[in-house]
């Protein structure tokens, strides 16, 4: 039987509960150890981790409207900007 734990965050130092609920979960899945940050310190860590992702600037073959893609365009294919891509992705349906 698990109850609700009162602990302190060691990167911001805020105390947050480690709820019954979540202590079984961590049972389940065979973690032993708690957490030792909140949500929001955890959500932090999590998204800082992430490089940022270098966008490529190019003219879209449908409108003619700058796209900007997450990949590196090439000569050879065409590229589309978001609502055009939308568009022809709702036409295939």
């Amino acid at each position: 039987m698990y109850t609700d734990k009162v602990l302190k965050c060691k990167e911001c130092g805020a105390e947050f509960v480690f709820t019954a609920g979540e202590q079984e979960f961590y049972a389940e899945k065979g973690f032993v150890n708690e957490p030792q940050r909140c949500k929001a310190c955890r959500d932090a860590r999590k998204n800082g981790q992430k490089p940022e992702r270098e966008m490529y600037t190019a003219v879209c073959a449908a409108c003619g409207r700058e796209a900007r893609v997450p990949f590196k365009p090439r000569e050879d294919r065409p590229v589309y900007c978001s609502e055009c891509f939308a568009k022809m992705k709702e036409q295939q349906l």
